[in-house]
C-alpha cells in the first residue's frame, strides 16, 4: 500500500458509505437524514473556512451526533485570505433586506472547494456518494446551488480520481435542490431533525442565537411559516 495515497477501500460489506457536507444548517441537517434513511454510513464533514462566526460548526457537531454519523470531521482552510464575500470578510455587511442579483454572502468557489475535498474523502473511504444540501428553490441565488453545477461536478469527478477510472463511479447527491424550504422542514421532521439543533444564520452570536434578519433567517422563518410548523430558531 503506498502510504502517501492509500489504496481507495472500495465497495464495503453491509452498508455502503458517503460523504455529507455538513454545515450545521437546516438544509445541511436534512440531508445527512435523508443519507442515512437511504442506507448510506454517513461521514460528516464541515469546514472551518473562515466564516463570520463558529456557531454553525458547534451546531454541526450537534447534528452529526443526533443522526448518528458514523463519523465527523472539521477540515481547516482560509477563504477569509481572498475575502470577497461578507461572510469572509469583516468589512462587508451582512445585509438585513432582500437584494437583487447574486448577494455579497455569496463566497467565490466555496461549494466547488468543499466538494472537492469531500471527493478527496470519499475515494480513500472508498465511499459510493458525496451528499450536499444544496437547494435552488428558495435559496439566496448563489450559482453553485444549481443543478447544472452538481452535475458538472460529478462528470469532472468521475473523470479526475483513480476510482472514477478504475469503474467505481461516485455519485454526487443534492436530494434538496428542487426542493421547497417548506418541504425541506417537512421531509426532515418526518425523519427525526431536531431542528432546534441547528444554526443557519449568517451572523448568529457565540451561543448561536440567530439574528432575524438577514437572508438566511428570512428563507429559514419563511419555511417553517410556510410548513406550518412552529420554528425553534433561538433568536437574539
Amino acid at each position: 500500500m503506498n502510504a502517501a495515497f492509500p489504496t481507495p477501500a472500495g465497495p464495503r460489506e453491509g452498508r455502503p458509505s458517503a460523504v455529507v457536507l455538513l454545515s450545521g444548517g437546516l438544509d445541511s441537517a436534512t440531508c445527512l437524514a435523508i443519507a442515512r434513511e437511504e442506507g448510506y454510513a454517513c461521514h460528516a464533514l464541515s469546514f472551518a473556512y473562515g466564516q463570520r462566526h463558529g456557531a454553525e460548526l458547534v451546531a454541526a457537531g450537534r447534528v452529526a451526533a443526533s443522526l448518528g454519523a458514523a463519523a465527523h470531521r472539521v477540515m481547516h482552510i482560509d477563504l477569509a485570505a481572498f475575502g470577497g464575500s461578507a461572510l469572509t470578510d469583516p468589512s462587508i455587511a451582512v445585509p438585513e433586506t432582500p437584494t437583487s442579483g447574486i448577494p455579497v454572502t455569496y463566497v467565490p468557489a466555496r461549494n466547488t472547494v468543499f466538494l472537492s475535498l469531500a471527493l478527496a474523502w470519499s475515494e480513500v473511504l472508498g465511499a459510493d456518494a458525496i451528499y450536499v444540501g444544496v437547494n435552488a428553490v428558495d435559496y439566496s441565488g448563489y450559482p453553485d446551488c444549481r443543478p447544472e453545477f452538481i452535475a458538472a461536478f460529478e462528470r469532472m469527478a468521475n473523470l479526475a480520481t483513480r476510482a472514477g477510472v478504475e469503474g467505481q463511479r461516485l455519485q454526487v447527491r443534492a436530494p434538496l435542490v428542487s426542493s421547497s424550504k417548506a418541504e425541506i422542514i417537512r421531509r426532515g421532521i418526518a425523519l427525526g431533525v431536531d431542528y432546534a439543533l441547528t444554526v443557519s444564520c449568517y451572523q448568529a452570536d457565540d451561543a448561536g442565537r440567530a439574528c432575524g434578519r438577514c437572508d438566511a433567517c428570512r428563507l429559514r422563518a419563511e419555511g417553517f411559516r410556510a410548513a406550518g410548523v412552529v420554528d425553534p430558531t433561538a433568536y437574539r
